[in-house]
């Protein structure tokens, strides 16, 4: 073994009584969270990749909740290195999705039945995404009742003002008219779009100069909105070319549910304004 050079001299050794590493990221529960309930060899693959999507969903939600909060405060500028940052972690959970697309359908049937009615259309903290950018649906609740924690954690979120909500309210503090009904308006129900907001947006991009902040964060939200429907994208080609057009383990339609969510739109005045500008 080679050993250190002068410059390298002072690098720590002795970890008796430090903490390592390893200690600091709970590397021993994190990496025995891995329990195939099959030998299969590509069980390791499929849980891992879900894993490691969890924990960028994770960080997703940190980082938009505190987004939300800058945006409320009138801190638009630390909003955006926020929401860039979201946008970042998207790119890397897109990618996961080529990883898996190296299981062949052969392959997954051999440890598909493991599963029973485990499936990601559950994954809690994608509904959490989903809710903080408005996508407000009160019958995936029931799916997390088995955990009271976990249900008023989602309840708490489905009756929260979403991204887009807070981002409209910051219109009407930047002295565009926005309705009542937009302002008032029940935030468990999915957004619809609305004349005013529609006419605001298009005023900040016929003058970006002077409204340059607004304008920023309408592209950190298009930017993201873009990123999630690419997500989704690669999720329905990546599923349809594991398992074609089966029904998903947990009882959805499977690749037909997952075209129809393509079709959704989170924040509907920006990309209407593109076809009026």
């Amino acid at each position: 073994m080679t050993k250190p050079t002068d410059n390298e001299k002072n690098i720590e050794t002795n970890f008796m009584e430090k903490m390592t590493y390893g200690e600091y990221l709970q590397l021993d529960s994190l990496l025995a969270s891995q329990k195939r309930l099959s030998d299969h060899h590509d069980e390791m693959l499929f849980i891992i990749i879900h894993q490691v999507s969890e924990l960028w969903m994770k960080l997703i939600l940190h980082e938009i909740n505190a987004a939300k909060q800058a945006i409320i405060e009138d801190q638009l500028q630390v909003s955006f290195k926020k929401l860039a940052r979201v946008s970042q972690i998207q790119s890397q959970i897109i990618k996961a999705w080529d990883v898996l697309s190296t299981l062949t359908p052969a392959e997954y049937l051999e440890f598909r039945d493991k599963l029973g009615s485990s499936s990601g259309f559950q994954s809690y903290q994608y509904r959490l995404i989903e809710f903080a950018l408005g996508n407000k649906t009160d019958y995936i609740l029931k799916i997390y009742e088995k955990d009271a924690k976990l249900s008023e954690e989602l309840k708490e979120a489905y009756q929260a003002p979403s991204l887009y909500d807070i981002s409209i309210k910051a219109l009407h503090k930047g002295s565009f008219d926005i309705s009542e009904d937009v302002l008032n308006r029940d935030v468990t129900k999915p957004y619809q779009q609305d004349a005013s907001v529609q006419k605001a947006w298009t005023t900040v991009y016929q003058n970006t100069d002077q409204y340059w902040d607004l304008y920023q964060l309408a592209e950190k939200l298009v930017d993201i909105e873009d990123s999630l429907q690419q997500w989704r994208f690669r999720h329905m080609k990546t599923v349809e070319r594991i398992i074609g057009f089966k029904v998903g383990t947990g009882g959805s339609s499977g690749v037909n549910y997952l075209k129809q969510v393509l079709d959704q739109r989170f924040f509907p005045e920006l990309w209407n304004l593109r076809t009026e500008l």
